[in-house]
């Protein structure tokens, strides 16, 4: 080892591999700064004078292994360029020594950077401005102050500029001054602190007199009318810029009211602030209500009744004003005789010309067409129970039953009374019996009653058409006596009993001839026609005519004739049998 090493590195002395590399000189500096940290870190960061340094072989300027009491630091101090370090010496600072403010026994680097740190016992402030000198004054002289009031962040504009530093830097005091304006001007306010602290929001710096404000422009809420005449205090009864001012009219005017928020609190829907007494509410237009005809006329309070506003002001719940007709018109609905029964839609049948006026079509609105006597029937008549909540029986007989039993149907002919008749009225029968039904009417049946025919229900049971159905009367009183059967048409037609149509020649074995032609039909069949086969012998019917007592046989057309009596006697001969 050349010599000792300084008394600081001594604890190291004997660990080579501290300081040196093995054949490798360049790798020193680096094991220097790793020792040296605040040296490394100005050579890293380029401050300070080592870090900007050219040459950073610190053996440049250190030698060591000179002894324990060596001085390895060498500072040429006369030609020693202080440009190169933090801190660069201009004015003042340029004609001192090094060790006024190098001080003995420190590291060069560790001098003091700050002004304060030489000079606070030259601060006429008392550090009432901070410890930043250099922001006011510079190394030239004290009494030259040169600070930028406009660079802070309050600036001094229009009268600031001309005050004095001490206005409002009292007692030399220049960190946390205020910078409201109630710092300096409180004594000033006239409005004794209503409006808060925020004067700027009203004032500038050039005059206390003339504010700034503009309410229109810097608000919104624009002053219009009788609202630029009042005073501010009227409506800001508390600090404006503590507590934000209401704006509604109601705020301010609730005493003026005399709807008694029966309207609502938007009174600027229909007023302005020229006066309460011009409305400009446009009902048409500014609600989903316009008003027509007769609601044209009406008083707001018709409709927008104050009944439930002590409720709704308890409850703090401003319910809109129902639309609905029945709404307003429940006792026009009773009076009219509805009671409630049409439901509460009034505008499908009524409009605002008055309840007189009936614009529902019926014929188009439902499936019932209204035709006749049915367009100037009563609508109660038909709607006897709630419209909305039964349905409207459409059939006849759901409201002529009693024309049905007056009439004498007694319900015989069915419920369907549209199959006879129409809407002209009951008298008018439409029911065309013959081509609707297999029974034709004709002569005397044309004028017949219904119910001469139909005894029973038509709906339950089949009509009988047989003639014996209905003439079974007529069949005994003629003498028949039901001995020809049931089927009275073989015989008779409609025009009459009295009229026979029955061709006894054609149509049995029997031919009628002479006084048989005049003969009663129960004069030969005395038994039923179609029970027992009628006897055609003469003496079937004449057996007590016979003078002969059967002596010479029953063949009775072998000697008489039917033409005129049985005293003329044919005469029989061998060639002429049926002579007299």
């Amino acid at each position: 080892m050349p010599g000792a090493v300084i008394k600081h590195h001594a604890d190291i002395e004997h660990e080579c591999g501290k300081c040196h590399v093995r054949s490798n000189r360049a790798a020193q500096p680096a094991l220097c700064l790793d020792c040296h940290k605040p040296v490394a870190a100005d050579v890293k960061s380029g401050q300070g004078y080592h870090g900007r340094l050219k040459d950073t072989t610190c053996r440049s300027c250190h030698t060591e292994h000179k002894g324990r009491n060596a001085k390895i630091v060498k500072l040429d101090t006369q030609h020693f360029d202080h440009d190169q370090t933090d801190f660069k010496l201009k004015g003042k600072h340029q004609a001192k020594l090094c060790s006024s403010c190098h001080r003995n026994g420190e590291p060069w680097r560790r001098a003091p950077a700050e002004c304060v740190d030489c000079h606070r016992i030259d601060d006429k402030h008392k550090s009432g401005l901070g410890e930043k000198c250099g922001s006011c004054h510079t190394e030239s002289t004290w009494k030259d102050a040169r600070f930028d009031h406009d660079k802070t962040r309050f600036p001094l504009k229009l009268s600031h500029a001309d005050a004095q530093c001490s206005d409002c830097h009292r007692d030399q005091r220049y960190t946390n001054t205020p910078r409201d304006c109630v710092g300096c001007h409180r004594k000033d306010d006239v409005h004794k602190g209503t409006y808060g602290s925020t004067c700027e929001k009203c004032h500038n710096e050039s005059n206390w007199k003339r504010p700034t404000f503009r309410h229109d422009r810097d608000t919104h809420f624009p002053l219009l009318d009788k609202h630029r005449t009042v005073k501010c205090e009227s409506c800001h009864r508390t600090p404006p810029f503590r507590e934000k001012t209401p704006t509604r009219c109601v705020a301010c005017h609730r005493s003026d009211d005399a709807h008694r928020s029966s309207l609502g609190d938007k009174c600027d829907k229909c007023h302005s602030a020229a006066g309460w007494k011009d409305a400009r509410f446009n009902h048409d237009l500014d609600t989903h209500f316009p008003l027509k005809e007769k609601h044209a006329q009406a008083k707001c309070q018709s409709c927008h009744k104050d009944e439930n506003l002590d409720k709704r002001r308890a409850d703090k719940v401003r319910s809109p004003t129902p639309t609905q007709c029945v709404a307003c018109h429940t006792k026009d609905d009773q009076d009219k005789g509805h009671q409630g029964k049409f439901g509460d839609k009034c505008e499908s049948c009524h409009n605002e010309r008055g309840f007189q006026y009936n614009r529902f079509d019926h014929d188009s609105a439902t499936q019932f067409k209204l035709r006749s006597k049915h367009q100037s029937a009563k609508c109660t008549a038909c709607h006897i129970t709630p419209l909305y909540i039964t349905k409207t029986e459409t059939r006849c007989i759901a409201c002529h039953e009693k024309e049905d039993q007056d009439k004498g149907h007694k319900g015989n002919l069915g419920a369907k009374c549209e199959s006879c008749h129409d809407e002209r009225g009951f008298k008018y029968g439409r029911f065309d019996h013959d081509s609707e039904t297999q029974f034709k009417l004709q002569n005397k049946h044309q004028s017949v009653t219904c119910n001469a025919c139909h005894r029973i229900p038509v709906s339950n049971s089949k009509t009988d058409t047989r003639c014996i159905s209905c003439h079974e009367k007529e069949d005994q009183g003629k003498g028949h006596k039901g001995n020809f059967g049931t089927k009275c048409e073989s015989c008779h037609d409609d025009r009459g009993f009295k009229y026979a149509k029955f061709d006894h020649d054609g149509e049995t074995q029997f031919s009628l001839r002479d006084k048989h032609l005049t003969a009663k039909c129960n004069a030969c069949h005395r038994t039923p026609l179609y029970s027992t086969t009628t006897d055609k012998r003469c003496v079937g019917c004449h057996a007590k005519d016979d003078v002969h007592f059967s002596s010479v046989g029953t063949d009775c057309e072998r000697c008489h004739v039917a033409a005129d009596d049985w005293r003329k006697i044919i005469k029989q001969d061998s060639n002429d049998k049926g002579k007299r």
